[in-house]
């Protein structure tokens, strides 16, 4: 096949065409960065404690708590008991020692302090049944597995702006009708299904990206574009829900303006280099017509040559397998620890924003890392890093809590780091006739990971230390699977499987498209 990237020069990097597609699509993906983030805030916990019999409805003052509801200390901290109440009323006369306790058979009366309702309170997902709570952000991150390997087969199949379209479409009608759901089991399936749509968007926007722009362009779409931007919508999600307290209101104020995405259909083009792939040479050229037009450019002549076949051959294997458990150990450290935002000391919604503006420099810093560092021990480094701060936490005294914080936060941010240099790794490993496929697989193997990320936060409320000392082993894990894979840094991109680079390839190509 023709080199792409020599055929193409004449576009130039950097000109109105590449500014317009690298805006467009990267405004597509900073709903990712709150689509299951939201979780954070719409399954939090208020407080809560049992509902009183009607006989007692008019004595629940605060002063009258105490002796209608047994106390019991949590963390140090003597609160109201939040799944049994006294069966005896006070006015029996009897101490607290010899008084029976029941379950909340009336339910529960739950806090308004910060949150006007979540779905814990609209569903009392508390006490036997706070099991549920992580149930469907799991389902959201298996949805995510699910959809990876049928989103790269589709997008590699059918091509990319359908499939990306068609995931943009899912995200935002699903998330829309959760607002009106009447049920928890009802609210789980559509997370589900969003988490189809949602890795459907973000893997195949990630594809056309890298696949329409030359390499100094593609490393900063991979971070400042896509990463940046979703860390954008993670930055947005405190911001809406402190100001929209029912969760209810606060999806409909989150997705209602990811409508704005679809007019981008009539200015997103689909990728050339996969048109190329499928034999499709009229319409790559007139894309590719277009785009010069666009920059000022006049191109009179055939742009590409038509070439036979190309056969497709089997992807290396070690590579593949490495790559995936490098992905897969990286992807529950990450999310994990954004999760976890709740579990940790002081406010939530300050802790969120926190969390999302270290984010953001982390995507800063992996687009320099990028422009000068080889891609296997700049990434292998971050996560060696990230993994042994979080193991340093637990060395910290309890009450050293800004201290605890800013560890975290600085282990959440060398995995951050990695995190966005691990998916332009992985892009630049696969070529361009499974390139989608390839990411899929790779991505299907981080919400492989990501299923099980939720119930390390759930971990981490009756023990607060265990789920950074399992994702800073994990981290450091990564790290030495990523050290064996081959490097991709200033190396030619590959359109063909035969172009792919040998794993025992350790000499660098000079030619960068």
């Amino acid at each position: 096949m023709q080199d792409y990237g020599e055929a193409t020069d004449f576009l130039g990097e950097w000109g109105p065409f590449q500014k317009t597609v690298f805006l467009l699509l990267s405004v597509t993906i900073i709903p990712n960065g709150y689509v299951g983030l939201s979780m954070v805030f719409l399954a939090d916990i208020p407080q809560h404690h049992c509902r009183l019999p009607n006989s007692l409805n008019g004595t629940t003052g605060e002063a009258n708590l105490s002796s209608l509801l047994p106390v019991e200390e949590v963390d140090g901290e003597m609160i109201y008991s939040q799944c049994r109440r006294y069966k005896t009323p006070v006015t029996d006369g009897l101490n607290d020692t010899t008084r029976e306790t029941e379950p909340c058979v009336d339910g529960w009366e739950y806090s308004t302090d910060r949150y006007i309702s979540t779905i814990v309170s609209q569903w009392d997902l508390v006490c036997n049944d706070d099991w549920k709570i992580p149930v469907p952000i799991s389902l959201r991150f298996f949805g995510n597995l699910c959809g990876s390997l049928l989103a790269g087969h589709l997008s590699d199949r059918y091509g990319r702006k359908i499939v990306l379209f068609g995931g943009i479409a899912i995200q935002t009608i699903l998330s829309l009708s959760q607002a009106a759901v009447q049920s928890w089991e009802m609210f789980c399936v559509l997370c589900f299904l969003i988490g189809v749509g949602d890795v459907s968007n973000y893997t195949t926007s990630f594809v056309l990206g890298v696949e329409l722009f030359t390499k100094s362009v593609r490393t900063a779409y991979t971070s400042i574009g896509i990463c940046f931007f979703f860390a954008l919508g993670y930055a947005i999600l405190p911001l809406i829900a402190y100001f929209v307290r029912d969760w209810r209101m606060l999806i409909l104020a989150l997705f209602l303006p990811e409508l704005l995405c679809f007019p981008l259909w009539w200015f997103i083009p689909e990728s050339p280099r996969w048109l190329l792939s499928q034999g499709r040479v009229e319409e790559a050229e007139a894309i590719v017509k277009a785009a010069a037009k666009k920059n000022g450019i006049k191109h009179v002549g055939e742009i590409f040559q038509r070439s036979g076949n190309t056969e497709y051959l089997v992807i290396i294997l070690y590579c593949f397998c490495l790559m995936n458990i490098t992905i897969l150990n990286c992807s529950i450290s990450y999310y994990g620890l954004t999760l976890n935002t709740s579990n940790l000391h002081g406010n939530p919604y300050i802790n969120c924003f926190i969390s999302a503006f270290t984010d953001m420099i982390a995507y800063i810093i992996s687009w320099r890392l990028m422009l000068i560092a080889p891609r296997r021990i700049s990434t292998a480094s971050m996560l060696f890093i990230g993994g042994t701060v979080l193991l340093l936490v637990q060395i910290v005294p309890p009450s050293f809590h800004i201290l605890s914080m800013i560890l975290v936060m600085i282990g959440k941010s060398g995995i951050s780091v990695s995190y966005a240099l691990i998916y332009i790794f992985a892009a630049e490993l696969y070529p361009t006739v499974v390139r989608n496929t390839g990411l899929g697989a790779s991505c299907m193997a981080s919400r492989a990971a990501t299923i099980f990320a939720p119930y390390f936060v759930y971990i981490g409320m009756h023990n607060k230390f265990l789920p950074l000392i399992l994702m800073g082993i994990l981290s450091i894990i990564a790290g030495l699977c990523c050290l064996i894979l081959p490097d991709t840094h200033h190396q030619k991109f590959p359109d063909t499987i035969e172009q792919t680079q040998p794993v025992n390839c350790n000499v660098p190509q000079t030619v960068v498209d």
